[in-house]
């Protein structure tokens, strides 16, 4: 009898469990948290950051680069005269529109100075992210079309002009303060003077990042070497030259809420990115630094 009460007794708390537990609600799923804001601008300083403006959104951006602030070679006084080459009558403009019909696509047109023109678009292919899926970069493409519809005798045919540029954008946010992103590029020149060292593609490596100081203040950074086509080069008269292979820029951002402001020093007085990772003629080693700035302003085209 014992047994059978023991048996019975055991079964009760069995069934007993198996009753709290179904009225007991289901541990709900991890919540997907997208990482926002890696970079505050689509632009770090010279290079694309992996941010694209809102869907529905267009943006304008202007960028001037100016002329060397410091010659070591100039006569006596010529470059606080040239006010350390923002009054020497060199600027470089860079206007761009660019708008997102989508939430991870971008299109946009630009005038990069010079005669020069830009067709771009960039993606974003993966979105730094915890939860059910964690993944811990984002990643997007950009790839950009560049015309010199400067007179050019050399050039045998249109497509002569044309030079286009595919980078690969990887970034992480690793705090509320620090973004780091890695830039592999390509740039390719359809027409290039003869030569043995001259080269039709030029690969390069960038690592640029943000680290946020205030609520609207952050410190920007770039370092681009430059990996092939920048020995040894021969120019239309067959006379032999270098291009730097090293660009390096660190800059100061500025949100204003209606506008982002970004000041920087760079190695670099252009306007493209096609002449900033094939062409660079400004050596660091010779404190060969240009002063710059770019704003960015976005408008929504979405209807309310």
């Amino acid at each position: 009898m014992k047994r059978i009460f023991s048996i019975l007794l055991g079964l009760g708390i069995g069934f007993a469990a198996i009753a709290q537990d179904a009225t007991e609600p289901a541990k709900e799923a991890p919540k997907q948290k997208f990482t926002k804001a890696t970079f505050n601008a689509t632009k770090i300083i010279n290079m694309q950051s992996t941010e694209i403006v809102s869907k529905g959104a267009l943006q304008f951006l202007i960028s001037h680069h100016f002329s060397n602030f410091w010659d070591k070679n100039a006569e006596p006084g010529q470059n606080f005269g040239q006010l350390l080459g923002l009054n020497s009558g060199i600027a470089r403009t860079y206007l761009s529109f660019d708008y997102s019909p989508t939430t991870y696509a971008n299109v946009g047109l630009a005038a990069a100075g010079s005669s020069k023109y830009e067709g771009f678009v960039k993606f974003k292919l993966l979105r730094q992210q915890t939860g059910k899926k964690n993944i811990p970069v984002t990643v997007g493409w950009y790839s950009m079309a560049h015309v010199n519809t400067a007179k050019d005798p050399y050039a045998l045919t249109t497509m002569d002009k044309f030079a286009f540029l595919h980078q690969l954008l990887i970034a992480r946010k690793f705090s509320d303060k620090l973004s780091l992103e890695l830039v592999p590029s390509l740039v390719h020149i359809n027409r290039v003077p003869y030569g043995p060292n001259n080269t039709n593609s030029v690969f390069s490596i960038g690592l640029a990042g943000k680290y946020k100081m205030t609520s609207n203040k952050n410190l920007t950074f770039e370092y681009s070497r430059q990996l092939n086509g920048h020995k040894n080069q021969l120019d239309r008269n067959a006379n032999i030259f270098n291009y730097s292979p090293d660009l390096l820029s660190v800059g100061l951002e500025l949100n204003t809420g209606g506008h982002l402001f970004q000041f920087y020093i760079g190695a670099t007085q252009d306007a493209s990115n096609i002449d900033h990772l094939a062409r660079n003629n400004n050596w660091i080693k010779d404190g060969q630094f240009a002063f710059g700035f770019t704003l960015n302003r976005s408008l929504s085209l979405k209807k309310d």
